[in-house]
């Protein structure tokens, strides 16, 4: 759990609580200053908007099973990549 050191929070820190925010992991105090920079931001609102979007689409992905030929081809591509060929 992190600590927020001051009365404001700057966008910065934000970014770097969001986590501890959407898991509820922030203190009530630490919440409260998230919360209060957010009605500020508008910035900071719209990325915890996404962050959240990004959240639940994430959760609707599936995992497909590649055709063997594909997945050999994405292989030998990043082994090439890899080796600097």
């Amino acid at each position: 759990m992190s600590s927020v050191p001051s009365s404001d929070l700057a966008c910065k820190e934000l970014v770097e609580l969001i986590t501890d925010y959407l898991e509820e992991a922030l203190s009530d105090e630490d919440r409260t200053r998230f919360e209060d920079h957010l009605v500020m931001c508008g910035g900071c609102g719209e990325y915890l908007r996404q962050m959240r979007s990004v959240i639940g689409l994430s959760r609707k992905l599936s995992e497909e099973p590649l055709a063997e030929s594909v997945r050999d081809e994405l292989l030998t591509i990043f082994r090439r990549w890899k080796s600097g060929s």
